[in-house]
């Protein structure tokens, strides 16, 4: 006997309540992976690296992919993108077809100035609210940082009614230099100079060089002074020239010609003052008698 439509239903939600028809579960769709890509594989396999490793000399270029697999029944949009320096994907979005792997390149550039050692930085992936990094480790290669910084070719000479103090700021090191520079001058009354010149580079290559001038228009124009000029940057050792300034050439020859001639004229009138007798006492013969006045 045929049951009714209504008949029908009631049976089927009592045989579920007691349990008569067994329950199919609707399984979870599976996520998407992000991972470095294998070679001729579907996906990364557990044996396969988990992160990217590269390891050149400063300005070398890496090439690399990122293997992206959908295992799902429907197509996913992700988004690539780099988390560090140097780092170019190829394309920042990528739609993957259902139960297909794509494969997106991307490069690594090291910068040519990068100091030898390890740095560290990721490709992130998106895409249906969740987001997965990839870590990639870059090891740069090349002999250890020499930082070494020098001041040159100190000369201070007169300008006008002032003096002019020219010097050459030297990196002999290899790597790049942030120096930072302090003159200062000592006369024979103490400090006479203290400034930060402001005209110099913000960052000095290994190898550069760079020819500096600083004009004292209110220096001393009797006093002898030194000039001493003193470089620091970040990581290297303190770098100082010394120059001694006499504004008047002639003024300490002159000084040292008259007290010369000073001392002489006093040396003389002491002289003659001992061969003179002393007052009240007179001598007669050879051994005559001493006769006090």
């Amino acid at each position: 006997m045929a049951l009714s439509p209504r008949r029908a239903a009631t049976a089927l939600c009592a045989a579920l309540a007691l349990g008569l028809l067994p329950l199919t579960p609707v399984a979870a769709e599976e996520p998407w992976t992000a991972a470095p890509a294998p070679a001729g594989k579907e996906r990364p396999g557990p044996g396969e690296r988990a992160e990217f490793y590269f390891e050149g000399a400063p300005g070398t270029v890496f090439e690399d992919r990122l293997a992206l697999v959908n295992p799902g029944d429907r197509p996913r949009r992700l988004t690539v993108g780099g988390d560090g320096p140097g780092i170019a994907v190829a394309a920042p979005r990528v739609d993957v077809p259902a139960h297909t792997r794509a494969d997106v390149p991307f490069t690594v550039t090291v910068p040519s100035a990068a100091r030898p050692g390890g740095s560290t930085g990721a490709l992130v992936v998106g895409g249906d609210g969740r987001q997965v990094r990839v870590r990639l480790a870059v090891r740069v290669t090349g002999p250890p940082a020499l930082p070494a910084l020098g001041v040159e070719h100190l000369r201070v000479g007169r300008s006008g009614g002032g003096a002019v103090i020219r010097y050459a700021l030297v990196n002999r090191g290899n790597t790049v230099l942030a120096p930072h520079l302090a003159i200062r001058a000592d006369g024979l009354f103490g400090t006479v100079l203290r400034r930060t010149p402001t005209d110099v580079p913000a960052e000095l290559p290994p190898g550069g060089r760079v020819r500096l001038t600083e004009w004292w228009p209110d220096a001393p124009r009797l006093d002898s002074v030194r000039v001493h000029v003193t470089a620091t940057a970040p990581g290297a050792a303190r770098a100082t020239a010394s120059r001694s300034y006499t504004p008047l050439v002639w003024v300490l020859p002159t000084l040292g010609g008259a007290a010369l001639v000073l001392g002489g004229g006093v040396l003389l009138l002491v002289r003659r003052v001992r061969r003179r007798p002393r007052p009240g006492i007179r001598t007669e013969g050879t051994a005559g008698a001493v006769e006090a006045a």
